[in-house]
Order: C-alpha cells, then structure tokens, then sequence
C-alpha cells in the first residue's frame, strides 16, 4: 500500500482555498499512480464522504471530484487528526519528503522502489503550507526522502505530482 500523506501547516480551524484545492489536485495523481490519500490536521469537521462533496461543490479541478470520489469508494480516502505518537500502522513506514533529510534516515529514491518492489507499505508524509512538516515528524518517521536527491525544495503540489509519478516509474506500482 503506498500512500500520499497530506500533513496540514495552515490554519488547523478555518478553511482556507489551499486546504479543498490540494485535495482535487492530490486526487487524480494518487488514482493514477495507485495511491491512497491520507489527510492530517485538516480542519473540516466532516466526515470523509462530506468531504468528497464539499470539494466537488468547491472545484472542478481533478475532474470536479471524480477522482477523489473514485477513491473514496474504493476505501482509499481517510481523514486523521495527527497522531501524538506514530502513524497508523497499516500505512507502513513513514516517510519524511524534504529536501534536507537527515543524514541517519536518509534513504534514495531507487531504494524506496527497491522495497516498493517486495510489497513493502509506505506512508509519504508531504507538508501543506509555507512552513513544510512539523519537525516532530521527522523524529517520528522511518526514513527521510529527497525525490529530487539534489537539495531542491518543492512546492507541495509539485510534490504531490512528482513524488507518486517517479515512484511509480522505478517501482512499477500502479501499474
């Protein structure tokens, strides 16, 4: 199981454009390349098929939610508060994206797919708002990833984009 984790820096009360937005945008790349999504410290108080109508009504982007619907029926949409210990389990192992991971959990690209390739679970942990993830996160996760392997800082969206398609590409996942 490979997962996207959308971690949210924004406002964790009000709803802001960038919270329903990153989600159409998320929905079409994680059905495309086999993800789930996995959302934390978003601020809607809803449940998750409240949520896919919410941002159906909100956006046409990711196809006005048929993708993020596609998910969600196929069990693959969950909503969590983030935990104050470790992720759900039946992620698999946390996975810090950064531009600057740490030297002791530092893992390449072509390792992950490597893992991927022995039916091993990930939980990609991607940070929405101008600050990135939290730095706790970074305690609390397994391993550390740079997708760029080259230092270069992502827009989260870009992020969103480019982390399931390479991963998908050198693991064969989705496919």
């Amino acid at each position: 199981m490979l997962t996207l984790g959308i971690v949210n820096t924004y406002d964790k009360i009000k709803i802001h454009e960038a919270h329903y937005r990153s989600i159409a945008r998320a929905a079409p790349v994680a059905y495309a390349f086999g993800f789930n999504i996995a959302l934390f410290d978003y601020p809607f108080k809803m449940k998750a098929d409240e949520l896919v109508d919410y941002v159906k009504d909100k956006t046409t982007i990711g196809g006005s939610g048929k993708y993020l619907e596609e998910l969600y029926e196929d069990g693959c949409f969950f909503l969590f508060d983030l935990p104050k210990k470790g992720f759900q389990p039946q992620f698999g192992s946390a996975v810090v994206t950064t531009s600057h991971p740490g030297r002791e959990k530092q893992i390449e690209i072509r390792e992950i797919a490597e893992l991927i390739k022995k039916r091993e679970s990930f939980l990609f942990l991607i940070g929405l708002g101008p600050r990135g993830l939290p730095r706790d996160l970074f305690d609390k996760a397994q391993y550390h990833l740079d997708i760029t392997s080259k230092g270069v800082s992502l827009e989260t969206c870009t992020a969103i984009g480019a982390m399931p398609a390479l991963i998908s590409a050198l693991s064969g996942a989705g496919n």
